[in-house]
């Protein structure tokens, strides 16, 4: 095997949050630092849904993972990326 050959893809990166936003409605993007952005429907994130067009804009990061200032969850990036084993980089 070629000593200049790399493994193709994200195998070795841990996923972190750079931003949320919310380009469309009923979407919400994740923006990571690796440089993928994810978009999920904000329907599977009843605690995002509920919060207003303006409350949105008041996010922030905490730990792996983010929250807005009128809200009481924290959503995880093994929730965006669901497949808790696969994806779980916190320590336990």
């Amino acid at each position: 095997m070629n000593d200049t050959y790399k493994i193709e893809g994200y195998w070795n990166v841990v996923p972190r949050i750079k931003s949320v936003s919310f380009p469309q409605r009923g979407k919400m993007r994740i923006d990571l630092m690796d440089g993928r952005s994810v978009i999920v429907s904000i329907s599977m994130f009843p605690s995002v849904k509920k919060l207003s067009t303006k409350e949105r804009k008041n996010w922030y990061l905490i730990g792996n993972g983010f929250s807005f200032d009128n809200c009481d969850e924290v959503i995880h990036i093994e929730q965006i990326l669901g497949n808790f084993r696969n994806y779980s980089h916190e320590m336990a």
